[in-house]
């Protein structure tokens, strides 16, 4: 049976790798299985094209060593809640029934990134009423809903719950987020410029993992918000 242990979510191709593809990384090389799901091509970004971030997408998963990857092929910017693309989450978590699913941020810049976090969330508590019945390839699907659902921190600043440390994969990282050039700055570009297309772009990548690190405190961290409690067994585990 197909098993991984964390699912990422994400609207665009690139928004797990700008935000939370140190944490992946970590843990993939910890012996963790770790899959990407993104909702959109990205087909509305100023730069690049779905054909190329298509490309791009699979290059950073690569870099990141990531077990599986997909695109649900929604509707860049025009996704909505509702039954048809909650059921599409749903054959993803089943199919792939991970312990834990991250999701985009609560609030953000971009419009889909909130949206996209509401209607995983919902998705995930749907993924597991057994009365709702999915196929996948054919095949029946059972009931999973995960462990727990959180939350990785974009464009805006949020306080986070808790922080991972990613100071040992931070170069990789920023290698997964290279892999977008198309949507990076080009001094030779002729597209438009986007707020991430800035010369100083992946300094504010630096300076962010560098904010959260310093809340552990620890050189490079990324952020995350959670629905409910966290808890623990061993209150050494809380460094």
């Amino acid at each position: 049976m197909f098993k991984l242990d964390i699912l990422a979510f994400a609207a665009h191709p690139d928004d797990v790798e700008l935000s939370c593809s140190g944490t992946l990384i970590r843990h993939i090389e910890a012996g963790k299985r770790v899959g990407i799901v993104d909702l959109t091509k990205g087909e509305l970004g100023s730069r690049g094209s779905a054909d190329l971030r298509k490309a791009e997408a699979a290059a950073a998963s690569q870099v990141m060593g990531i077990h599986y990857r997909a695109n649900l092929g929604m509707r860049d910017g025009f996704f909505t809640i509702d039954e048809a693309h909650q059921r599409l989450i749903i054959q993803q978590i089943r199919h792939t029934r991970p312990d834990i699913v991250l999701a985009n941020a609560v609030s953000d810049r971009h419009i889909d990134h909130g949206r996209a976090a509401k209607l995983v969330a919902e998705s995930t508590f749907l993924s597991g009423l057994r009365r709702i019945e999915t196929q996948f390839e054919g095949e029946f699907q059972e009931a999973w809903r995960p462990r727990v659902l959180y939350h990785y921190i974009q464009d805006r600043y949020i306080k986070p719950d808790f922080v991972v440390d990613i100071t040992e994969q931070f170069e990789r990282k920023l290698a997964a987020v290279r892999a977008f050039g198309s949507q990076f700055y080009d001094p030779n570009s002729q597209e438009p410029m986007t707020p991430i297309s800035r010369p100083d772009f992946l300094d504010f990548i630096e300076a962010r993992a560098r904010e959260m690190g310093r809340l552990v405190p620890v050189t490079y961290g990324e952020g995350f918000t959670v629905e409910r409690a966290i808890g623990v067994n061993d209150l050494s585990q809380l460094l």
